[in-house]
């Protein structure tokens, strides 16, 4: 096991800025200006950190993404079609849409949900549940590989920012065991080869991060833009972000393939408040 030293870390000052960006509005491509190891600190705090190859902090997690994406890529793990926020904004401004046409409008993805799902009646499903794909036996190698992948995450983030895993911890003194993933986060979500409009994280646990680690592979783009500190972090290969995304609107990069091959997933742990005191 490698052992971090974060005091050779440089720290990265993100300052406020002024922007028009808004919320759905489709995210252009833009050269990354975060492209090494660091933390992130906005008025003194340190915040969250960027690593651009964890295998030189942890050969286990490099492993453990490995074996996810591989099994994510694979027919293995069934994706599901889900909309982002700009479909719905298109339909709530023309309600005569259709789905199919809204999502001509706006970003739809293929991705895999694993841990705690909230209930959302208007979809048909009235009660927090555990994601279906638990159930699925095929999908039992990626689902151990991402619980350890979340583990070894988590161990970073306390041997990096111990305050940031204290903080998180509290925050997870009235989720119960059943509704957890890992220790610090209640789902996960995997993303296959798409960026993303302008959004924040509305439903996650205000004071907690989010961990995206990063598969990429003959392709360039994909990278996280955060307007308020025009801030554009690399996502690399092997990468991992660790980021409060309730706490800004941020948007994802366009992907541009290199050949047919390429593609760019990320994988995801999140905190979601609706899991709180239930």
């Amino acid at each position: 096991m490698n052992v971090i030293n974060f005091l050779k870390m440089k720290t990265i000052k993100l300052q406020q800025v002024k922007h028009e960006t808004k919320i759905g509005k489709e995210c252009p491509y833009i050269e990354p200006n975060v492209f090494e190891d660091c933390m992130l600190e906005v008025d003194g705090e340190i915040i969250g950190f960027y690593i651009k190859d964890v295998s030189k902090y942890s050969s286990k997690l490099k492993q453990l993404i490995e074996i996810a994406n591989k099994e994510f890529r694979s027919p293995n793990v069934k994706k599901s079609k889900m909309d982002r926020s700009d479909v719905y904004i298109a339909k709530r401004k023309n309600p005569n849409l259709t789905r199919a046409q809204a999502r001509e409008l706006g970003t739809s993805q293929m991705s895999a949900i694993l841990g705690s799902t909230p209930g959302r009646p208007q979809m048909g499903r009235p009660y927090p549940n555990l994601s279906i794909l638990h159930r699925d036996e095929k999908a039992q190698t990626f689902i151990k590989a991402m619980w350890g992948a979340c583990l070894e995450s988590e161990r970073i983030i306390k041997e990096l920012t111990p305050h940031l895993h204290k903080e998180q911890e509290n925050q997870f003194e009235d989720i119960k065991k059943k509704w957890k993933f890992g220790n610090i986060y209640t789902s996960s979500i995997s993303n296959y080869n798409i960026s993303a409009p302008f959004h924040r994280d509305t439903g996650n646990i205000i004071g907690t991060v989010n961990t995206i680690l990063t598969k990429r592979h003959n392709a360039n783009g994909g990278c996280l833009h955060v307007p308020d500190y025009n801030a554009t972090f690399e996502q690399a290969n092997n990468s991992m972000l660790v980021y409060p995304a309730w706490k800004n609107i941020h948007g994802v990069t366009p992907i541009q393939q290199f050949n047919d091959d390429g593609y760019r997933n990320t994988l995801i742990f999140y905190a979601l408040k609706a899991f709180k005191g239930i």
